[in-house]
């Protein structure tokens, strides 16, 4: 990696949180207009799964010694595809994005050589302001493959639920049962079966990160039709900063689509949210995605707030 004299490079420790999140900070206010992390979420991502912080991960200063960009490579699963960030406080250092990918790309390519395979496809997002960083990644070989956009609602004026579709039932998620579990699991399996960029993750694995993000059960649900499973809903804490309830995934069997579920489901969270006095319930959707929920969420009061690119390349394997 080469750097503009005067700037440093060192790998991160736990000690470094409150600095990255400054940096996080201020990428995120560019990007979104408001900060998106909390101190946890970066204390979860540098002890992450598959995550080494002393390989995947780099920090520069500038030459007064100001932290202004960290870097890392993100796969929780340890298979299939890598994604990496490069986050960047875009006052100070923009100059240093550029080069701190091409490290990446090069970990990327060490970490396909551990892994045994070929080559790796790798992918990164960048937001609509981040044009020059849209610009960067074109010139490293990344493709644009898909668009996200992220979608809220103000739930100061939530009406009331309206009654069920006729047979639908929805009920919190038995966390403590590990039967009910396994059957969110598999509803969630099932459902996102027939969209492109899935990657399947058996049970263990999934249960054994879900303390990665999740800090409260009751705002989980599954749904049933005539007594058989039909959908799930699973939330996360992320936006909890923005005052806001995020639905994380939201999945309907196929047998079950276009009978109300999906929107029973977003009612009964966003009723919940609202009980716990948030300001806003918010979710991401993937335009790419075939059962076109854009459209659902759109019938429940949720509107666009800004979206992102991902682009995607393929990175050989290190010789």
């Amino acid at each position: 990696m080469t750097l503009p004299a005067g700037w440093a490079a060192r790998r991160p420790t736990l000690d470094d949180v409150p600095a990255i999140l400054a940096v996080v900070h201020a990428a995120d206010t560019f990007s979104i207009g408001h900060p998106d992390f909390d101190a946890e979420d970066v204390k979860a991502a540098l002890t992450a799964p598959h995550f080494d912080p002393a390989r995947d991960s780099w920090l520069v200063s500038d030459p007064q010694g100001r932290l202004v960009a960290w870097s890392l490579v993100d796969n929780p699963t340890g298979v299939g595809r890598e994604f990496v960030d490069v986050l960047v406080d875009p006052e100070h250092g923009a100059a240093v994005r550029a080069p701190l990918l091409a490290r990446m790309l090069d970990r990327v390519a060490e970490r396909a050589a551990e892994r045994g395979l070929p080559a790796l496809t790798v992918r990164v997002s960048a937001y609509g302001p981040e044009t020059r960083w849209a610009g960067e990644l074109a010139e490293a070989g990344f493709t644009r493959v898909k668009r996200y956009l992220r979608m809220s609602r103000e739930l100061a004026d939530l009406p009331a639920e309206p009654p069920l579709p006729p047979g639908v039932t929805v009920r919190p998620l038995c966390a403590g049962d590990e039967a009910d579990l396994r059957l969110f699991h598999r509803i969630f399996d099932t459902a996102f079966r027939d969209t492109p960029d899935y990657e399947p993750v058996g049970y263990d694995q999934w249960r054994e990160h879900l303390p990665a993000y999740v800090r409260t059960w009751d705002e989980w649900f599954v749904a049933e039709v005539d007594g058989e499973p039909a959908g799930a809903l699973q939330s996360s804490d992320q936006a909890l900063e923005q005052d806001m309830g995020w639905v994380r995934t939201l999945s309907v069997l196929p047998t079950h689509r276009r009978r109300g579920v999906g929107a029973a489901l977003l009612r009964r969270a966003f009723a919940i949210y609202a009980a716990k006095g948030r300001r806003q319930a918010g979710l991401g959707v993937d335009l790419a995605n075939p059962t076109s929920p854009a459209t659902l969420y759109r019938s429940v009061g949720l509107q666009e707030l800004h979206w992102a690119d991902m682009y995607e390349r393929t990175v050989p394997a290190a010789a």
